[in-house]
């Protein structure tokens, strides 16, 4: 894009149109993207790591019952909770798109020697593989899929686990996805940044689209050197609880469980999300809903 292809941008763009997510596969975004993981100043991409640890203790004591287990971490990023579900005993495989952060993976799981194996694939059309006690996705991942993909991951999730496999999902409340979508334009220039190691003016819309019920953010970033635009956009799917219910039970869940945080608790640190933990139906049930 140019200037002028900016100044007559799309008034107001159709959810998932302009780009499927912000770009985490592109090497130079990941390498970035995950020094924000690694952040231990703030929770925007990745929890601060002693958050992480009391998440990781109640996913093992509360959601397994202490008994040590094979898990999938749809979403894995640089692999903070699959690594740490290994030293308390657990098998891990763990899936995500950016590079940078399933390299970090293996080197830590390398180094610690721990039984993980990360893969650098896209969910939608990854191979999960079988034999999972607990399959899991967390930090809002599920919601940024349009609900047919969304769908397909449940489905392929529910069909990775054992008999008597659980689910553990991480999402966004209906509210926060709405408040994205109702958030005023907003902007900064900066030498470096997330979208940018140059120079450039970071310029971000945010839309609503109620009908959906689906939060697009449109990011525009200007280089300071060439004037050329970047176009990014990023859409997030909102759910009622009773919608979560509804997918959940539809792709063959069922003894399902809302919890105000992961970990269990009330957390007014960080009121985005709640978890929902489910176990996967008798295959006589599940195998009619499936069908």
């Amino acid at each position: 894009m140019n200037l002028m292809d900016m100044i007559r941008r799309q008034a107001v763009p159709a959810p998932w149109a302009e780009g499927e997510k912000i770009p985490w596969d592109e090497p130079g975004f990941s390498q970035r993207m995950l020094q924000e993981h690694l952040s231990q100043e703030h929770d925007a991409a990745s929890r601060r790591f002693e958050i992480i640890d009391k998440h990781t203790s109640w996913i093992h004591h509360t959601v397994l019952g202490g008994v040590p287990t094979r898990i999938l971490d749809l979403g894995c990023g640089p692999g903070l909770y699959s690594n740490r579900l290994a030293k308390l005993g657990h098998e891990c495989v763990g899936i995500d798109f950016s590079p940078s952060s399933i390299a970090y993976a293996r080197s830590r799981a390398q180094d610690g020697q721990l039984h993980c194996a990360y893969i650098h694939q896209d969910l939608r059309t990854a191979d999960y593989g079988a034999g999972y006690g607990l399959a899991m996705s967390i930090y809002g991942e599920l919601n940024v899929f349009r609900p047919a993909e969304a769908e397909t991951i449940l489905r392929r999730a529910y069909q990775s686990l054992t008999a008597d496999g659980k689910l553990l999902l991480e999402v966004h409340t209906f509210e926060v996805v709405r408040r994205i979508g109702m958030q005023s334009p907003s902007w900064y220039s900066a030498d470096s940044g997330l979208f940018s190691d140059r120079p450039h003016i970071y310029l971000k819309e945010n839309f609503w689209d109620a009908q959906q019920a689906v939060a697009t953010e449109r990011y525009l970033v200007i280089d300071g050197a060439t004037g050329n635009v970047t176009r990014h956009a990023a859409s997030t799917q909102a759910y009622t609880d009773e919608q979560y219910r509804l997918l959940l039970e539809k792709c063959g869940f069922s003894e399902l469980i809302f919890y105000p945080s992961l970990g269990g608790g009330a957390n007014n640190a960080q009121t985005d999300f709640f978890a929902i933990v489910s176990r996967k139906k008798p295959a006589d049930v599940a195998g009619r809903l499936l069908s």
